[in-house]
């Protein structure tokens, strides 16, 4: 049972549960260790230089990822186009959403509508999602973070083999 499930059953809902879950993390739970895929597609640690990242946490096979169905938006990460994926804190709108690598080197995604008002302009900015129409502020999991945003925001799972991003 996670964290969520056990506060759920105990009664907990809306901004109690959010407060709760805010003020269980430790300082360890905010950051994970991304993964360097070698040539030879051997894995270790970590790795980033100067805030350009050269790991991504969750990279998955080619096989893996081309048996994701239901596809919002697929990236080749090695066009020059998508170049503001390469850096940490870097988005960018792509079909409808945005699109980022995150603190942690993990590829998040998000509708670019906002739920408080239908407004198209959601970005990442300061490790949450924002809406630069008001001020609506979401967490990376969707949940809203000031009065703007208590609807929540869509957000969709991303993989990556490293080369191409898939949203889903």
């Amino acid at each position: 049972m996670t964290r969520y499930e056990f506060l759920k059953s105990a009664g907990f809902s809306g901004a109690a549960l959010m407060a709760l879950l805010t003020s269980c993390v430790r300082e360890d739970d905010k950051y994970v260790n991304a993964l360097t895929v070698a040539p030879d597609n051997t894995t270790t640690g970590t790795a980033t230089t100067a805030g350009t990242v050269t790991s991504v946490l969750g990279i998955i096979t080619t096989e893996e990822l081309n048996k994701i169905t239901s596809t919002k938006a697929k990236i080749d990460l090695t066009s020059a186009n998508y170049a503001k994926l390469k850096t940490v804190g870097g988005y960018m709108i792509v079909s409808n959403i945005v699109i980022a690598l995150s603190k942690s080197n993990t590829y998040i995604a998000a509708t670019v509508t906002c739920s408080h008002e239908p407004k198209k302009q959601m970005i990442y900015y300061n490790n949450e999602w924002y809406c630069t129409a008001h001020g609506a502020r979401f967490s990376l999991t969707g949940a809203g973070l000031n009065g703007n945003a208590r609807a929540g925001l869509k957000v969709y799972k991303v993989a990556t083999d490293g080369k191409t991003l898939v949203v889903y």
